[in-house]
Formats: C-alpha cells, structure tokens, sequence
C-alpha cells in the first residue's frame, strides 16, 4: 500500500476513535457523530485507554515517511497531527477530566443537551440513555478528580450545579415523550437531578482541599497555539493584534454610529424573523454571486423556533444543529442576550457568521478527501466567518442597515476583547469573574452571556481568541493570493472549500509558501516536518 493509502487509513482510525473518546462541551463545532448506544465514559480506565490509544496513534503518525509525497498528501499528515496534537491537549495538557469540575458538569449534560438539539421529534430512548448516565459520570468524574481538583472552576461549577437541577427538571417536563416513556423520563430525571446535587455536596465538602488558581501557562499555551492551531503568531504577537483590531472596531463603530440616527425595531415575532431570514439567505447569497466574490455554495441554513423543552438549558451551549444547518430562536424581545438580539434586529448578522459555519459543513461533507471533511481546530473555520462579516460590510451588504452594521463593528471589538481575554485567563492574569466584569463592561454585552464566555475560555483555552488570529491568516492568505494574480472569487471558493485545514497549511498547499508553517514550527520549538 502507498504512504498515502496508510495515512488514509491511519486517518479514519483516529477519527473513528475521537467520535467515540472526543469529550463535550459548549461550543458546536467540535462536535461529532457519536456510535449507536454510545455513552460517556470518563472512568479512570477510560482515561487509561484513551492515553495508551494516543500514543499509540502518535507512533504510527510518526513512522510514516511523507517527505516525497506529494504536498496535498503532506497537508493531510499534518492535520492529522493536528488531529492528534488536539488529543493530547486535552488528555495530557489542560487535563479537564482531572482538574475542572466544569468538565464533568459538560460530560454530565451535553449529551442529553446535544439529543434535544437534534431537529425534529426528540428521540426519548436516546434521552434517557444519558440521563441515566448521568449519575454514573458525576462519580466517575469525582474519582478521579479527587486531590486535584483546581478551586476556580469549582467555585464557577458549585452555581452552575445549583441551576441546573431545576432547569434540567423544567425542560423534561416540558419534554413531549410518548407516554409509555413518561413514567421512566422522571425516574431518570430524578437520579440524574440527585446525582448532580451529591456532585455539588462533594464539591462544597472538599473546598478546603482543592488546589489554588492554576492556569494552564506559558508552555501548554504555547503547545495549542504552535502544535494544535499551527498559529505562526506568539501570544505577544496575538496581544498586538488585539489592540490594533480594537482601535480598527472602536474607530468603525463611531464613524457608523453617525449613519445610526435611530434604531429600527425588532422583528415583531418569532415567525416574522423566520421568515425574514429565510429570504435574507437568499439575498446573501445572490449579493456574493452577483458582487464577484463567491461562488454558489450548497445547503441550507435556517431559524427555527426555539421548542419549549430547550427554553430552561440555553445557557448550556450553542443553540444549533449544525447537522440540520438549524439555528433555534426565541421570541424577539429587548432583553435577549447578546447575540440573540443581533438575529432579532438583523438576521443577515447571523447568516454572515453562523450561516458561513454551516456553508463550510455543508462543503466539508462533500470534500473528495476524507482527512479533510471534519473540524480540527476552531481557527480557520472562526477565522473565515470572522472575515466573511467584514467583508459583507465592505463590500456594501449593509448600506440599507447602519444599525446592524454597527452591530458588526461591535462584534470585530467583542472579538478583540476575546483574544487578550483568553491569553489572559491562560496565564492566570485574569480571573474568570474578572474577565466576565470586562467582557460585560468594554464590549458591553449582558451579564449573562459574558460569564457564558469567560467560563468557556476559561475550560477552552485558544477559542476565544481563534476569531481574530484565523482573520488575520485569512486576510494573510487572501492578499498573497490577489497579490499573485488569483481572483477573489476563486481564492474565497477555495478558502470556503478547504476551511477545515489550518490556515498555515492552506498558504503552503495554494501558494507553495510554506514559511508561515515552519513559523509556527519554530514557535513550538520543534523542526518543521511534513507529518
């Protein structure tokens, strides 16, 4: 068999694995395709396995000679490194499963969160298959977080615990199960509810014994930005970033504010925002055809109402079936969070960063190559629907709507915050309430969505600041590409085709410059390789 059949090969095992060992969390991209019956499992033998699988895969990865193959089989080896470099972070580096009692909260309730996100009847045998794991993945989790347990993020976890009892409560009561199942859904609504109040006694007994603030640091910093995003940018570097995207945000804001006379009103319900988005995309996607700058792309991206069984656990993650390309809203009313009210003011503020997330899926399922077809890192996919919002205001989207564009200009300072707030938390320069009281003050935001945030960075080091550093590879990429001759159209059909592969990787394979990757190469301290 060639060296790059075996990398195929190899590459399906590892994803086959990650869709069986990936762990949870808020954000919706990461998430993949679970195996019929699976179930959580965060035992100590099953961080064993998973450890012994990792480097087992890794010396595999490392065996294989890819120095004369072809680059676009050299690019899949080094996102397949990515792929595992990932794996690594979150097992040997940040060591959720061992130090963040927020990991186990994720662990507990994201499976049963993820099954009620699935559009279209809520299947209740799957529902209770996870509630009824529940209580078994507290102890788990317990057991092996005993001794090291990292006292931040369990004063963040202990609230969090409190509210989600009842939310949890609240949304399975709502939950419209046949009723031959309703008698087990509140049996296991109750152990579950039980076993997550034992997880919170235990956390309040032993607080004299957890462990002080322990960021993450400087060295396991500098292997997810460097290993796991191949970012060719140190953290100073990302620091100067942020402040000169801040100045650029704060700057557009004002001079857009002087168009901005007097908001217009919400949508006035629900189904007016449906309906209004739907013939949005439809306009978007005519306006990029007609303006040059993109090609057709395939499927869909739509609102939906928000079901009742959800309304009690928004705050548990993203509100979306990337799979459905479904993004689930409420009513429009003043008091929304954050970017909530930005799809109730102007649905065309969502379809310019979610609806491009659902573009790339719809594209990465299409992909011929396979190593190619699934998210690695949240940098190139982040970064491009970042870009893709300026560049709808630019190219004059928003001319009829100075208001939303206002909101873009807001969301380009959000997304500057974010990275010098990240790098914060990583190096234990901020506290997670503290960075919440910035995020709420300087964007503003609600102070719900803030602490939303900070909790999030804080558990995820490196998703925050993705946005900024994957535009600025972005723009990187594209004025390289125009500046050689390629069209923009062709170099954004492309970028949208290949937004699965870190951006280092895309400069090298569509230019034949590879000097940003051994960048990011040298920043991790490592030679620059082809696998």
């Amino acid at each position: 068999m060639s060296v790059a059949g075996v990398l195929a090969d190899l590459f399906a095992e590892v994803r086959a694995w990650r869709c069986r060992t990936q762990p949870d969390s808020f954000d919706d991209l990461p998430r993949v395709p679970r195996p019929a019956g699976w179930v959580a499992d965060w035992s100590a033998g099953a961080v064993r396995a998973r450890r012994a699988a990792l480097r087992t895969f890794q010396s595999r990865h490392a065996a294989l000679d890819l120095a004369g193959a072809p680059v676009p089989v050299q690019v899949d080896g080094r996102v397949l490194g990515v792929v595992l470099a990932r794996a690594e972070w979150e097992l040997e580096h940040l060591r959720g499963w061992q130090r963040n009692p927020w990991f186990a909260f994720d662990q507990c309730l994201q499976p049963v969160y993820r099954t009620l996100l699935a559009f279209g009847p809520v299947d209740g045998e799957v529902v209770l298959r996870h509630l009824r794991r529940i209580p078994r993945t507290a102890a788990d989790c317990a057991a092996t977080m005993a001794g090291q347990v990292s006292a931040p993020y369990a004063e963040v976890t202990i609230p969090a615990l409190g509210r989600v009892r009842d939310d949890l409560a609240a949304a399975m009561a709502e939950l419209d199960l046949p009723a031959a199942l309703r008698p087990a859904l509140a049996r296991a609504t109750a152990d579950a509810v039980d076993a997550l109040a034992g997880f919170e006694r235990w956390l309040r007994d032993h607080r004299d014994r957890f462990a002080p603030a322990s960021p993450i640091g400087p060295d396991a910093l500098r292997f997810l930005l460097h290993r796991v995003a191949l970012v060719p940018y140190s953290p100073d570097q990302i620091l100067d970033l942020a402040a000169a995207e801040w100045n650029r945000a704060v700057a557009a804001e004002a001079v857009l504010r002087r168009r901005f006379r007097e908001r217009p009103p919400l949508c006035a319900s629900a189904a007016e925002q449906i309906a209004r988005q739907r013939r949005d995309l439809a306009a978007v996607r005519r306006f990029r055809v007609d303006r040059g700058l993109l090609g057709p792309v395939p499927g869909d991206y739509r609102f939906e109402r928000l079901p009742g069984h959800l309304k009690p656990l928004t705050w548990l993650g993203v509100l979306d079936d990337l799979d459905e390309a479904v993004r689930y809203i409420p009513e429009p009313a003043e008091d929304l969070p954050y970017f909530q009210l930005a799809d109730a003011l102007d649905p065309r503020l969502g379809i310019c960063h979610e609806g491009v997330h659902a573009e790339q899926f719809a594209l990465g399922a299409r992909h011929p190559d396979p190593a190619r077809r699934h998210f690695v890192d949240s940098t190139p996919n982040e970064g491009i629907a970042f870009y893709h919002e300026e560049l709808m205001r630019t190219a004059g989207l928003f001319d009829d709507a100075p208001a939303a564009a206002v909101v873009l200009a807001n969301f380009q300072r959000l997304r500057a915050l974010r990275a010098e707030v990240d790098i914060a938390l990583a190096l234990g320069e901020l506290t997670i309430e503290a960075a919440a009281d910035r995020l709420a003050a300087a964007v503003p935001m609600d102070a719900q969505t803030a602490w939303e945030e900070a909790v999030a960075f804080a558990a995820n080091p490196g998703q925050g600041l993705s946005y900024l550093v994957g535009k600025a590879q972005v723009t990187d990429l594209v004025a390289a590409a125009v500046g050689s001759g390629v069209d923009i159209r062709d170099c954004h059909d492309r970028l949208w085709r290949e937004g699965n592969v870190p951006l280092v990787l895309q400069h090298w394979e569509a230019l034949g410059d590879r000097s940003r990757l051994d960048a990011a190469d040298r920043l991790a301290g490592q030679p620059s390789s082809t696998s």
